[in-house]
């Protein structure tokens, strides 16, 4: 019998919630959420639901507070189907309206903000991979209120590096397709109504499963417990012996050597959760200045804000933030181009032209946002750094979402690209 629980009904609160078991909870089945019309709708959605997550932003990490009802009025508000394609019914936004989504919503609370994270990449990889028959049922899906995670790469064990696939289709006895393995790093699954994942099929290709959060046999469980992007359920998944039908497996193999824009649309949006971050980090520090810090003896002045070493620094860290900011966007329109010159079927160069836009812009976003969360004590002062502010959050989340992929194999990518024309290894990590 489905308990109240395993609708998502409300639960007693998650004060100093220590990550653990499996699950009980099950997200709401999907509603229409609304329509999204236009770009600039799109964008004042975001804004509306930054200025809502902002107050609770400090309470739910310190307390590891799930976002079950913050991720139902994100649903309900539209975002979450905004790239789908016209031609399937939905508004077709521009990556650049995407990565502005994120940064908006990220400033406001970036475990929050990152959890669509995976829906939107796999999104991206149905227009790149998917079938006719399996674009317009998950299209629909999607244009339904229904939400996309991810079950992604094995945190240790028989995976040798994060693009191998460790779960395995196989065949019962009646002759069904059934998958079964454990994942990790499985960001929005816990709040997802469709959890895709890599796979290899039965001759060991690779594939991509789609298998919904109720199945039997899906297991998510509660284990994400880093320092930082404390809430947003990034923990494992358990497949045992899952059922599959055939029209639910995407044959990613047939895709390797075709090029596409997957992988720069995900690091576009990992670079969006970092400059989101940063922007929110630099505008508590300047806030702390100006309300809570006091003046320096020797500086001679009335108010830490008149300091004009300050002055300077403030100045100095709001020319980074903006400088990663511009150049995110930057890398977006410049994948907004290249899928308007292909007509969405990019070729090898422009893949890689991709790849270095947004390495530039991922370079930027992660020194952005370690600088700003680093450097937001030294601003503030040592009252800053008391528990009761909880300023900790901004360099511990961006430290945290800054270790996704190590961003000096950035630097390595784009010397490697203008030293040698050597074009970047094409998967979700370029």
């Amino acid at each position: 019998m489905t308990t109240p629980d395993a609708l998502g009904a409300a639960l007693p609160g998650n004060t100093h919630h220590t990550p653990g078991g499996a699950l009980r909870r099950l997200p709401l089945p999907p509603s229409t959420p609304h329509r999204i019309a236009s770009e600039a709708e799109a964008l004042q959605a975001a804004q509306a639901l930054a200025d809502e997550w902002r107050v609770d932003a400090a309470a739910r990490d310190h307390e590891r507070r799930l976002p079950w009802q913050e991720i139902e009025r994100y649903t309900a508000s539209g975002l979450g189907a905004i790239t789908v394609p016209r031609a399937y019914g939905g508004l077709g936004a521009s990556y650049e309206t995407l990565a502005q989504v994120f940064v908006t919503l990220c400033a406001a609370d970036p475990s929050l903000g990152q959890i669509p994270q995976n829906h939107f990449a796999v999104l991206q990889n149905l227009r790149d991979m998917g079938s006719e028959p399996q674009k317009r049922r998950w299209f629909a899906d999607v244009l339904a209120g229904h939400r996309l995670g991810n079950a992604g790469p094995e945190r240790k064990g028989r995976a040798a590096h994060v693009l191998e696939a460790t779960a395995r289709l196989s065949r019962d006895a009646a002759g069904g397709l059934r998958v079964s393995g454990t994942r990790f790093y499985s960001t929005g699954s816990a709040f997802a109504h469709w959890v895709p994942f890599r796979a290899q099929d039965e001759e060991g290709r690779i594939v991509q499963v789609w298998v919904r959060r109720d199945a039997p046999g899906v297991t998510v469980f509660d284990d994400w417990d880093s320092f930082g992007q404390r809430t947003t359920a990034s923990g494992s998944v358990q497949l045992d012996q899952v059922q599959v039908q055939p029209e639910d497996v995407v044959p990613a193999w047939q895709f390797e050597a075709t090029p596409s824009l997957s992988g720069p649309v995900s690091q576009l949006i990992q670079a969006s959760i970092d400059a989101g971050i940063a922007q929110g980090a630099l505008r508590d520090a300047v806030d702390f200045v100006r309300d809570k810090s006091r003046p320096w003896m020797d500086s001679g002045v009335a108010r830490a804000s008149d300091d004009p070493h300050l002055i300077h620094e403030v100045g100095q860290l709001q020319i980074e933030v903006d400088a990663a900011y511009a150049v995110l966007l930057e890398a977006a329109r410049t994948l907004d181009a290249l899928a308007a010159a292909a007509g969405g079927a990019v070729d090898e160069q422009a893949s890689a032209q991709a790849s270095v836009a947004v390495a530039e812009a991922k370079i930027l976003t992660t020194e952005a946002a370690l600088q700003a969360g680093e450097h937001l004590f030294a601003l503030a002062g040592s009252s800053a750094s008391r528990a009761a502010h909880r300023l900790d959050r901004h360099w511990r989340n961006a430290r945290v979402h800054t270790l996704h992929d190590p961003v000096r194999w950035k630097y390595h990518l784009l010397g490697n690209y203008l030293l040698n024309g050597a074009l970047p290894r094409r998967h979700q990590w370029n």
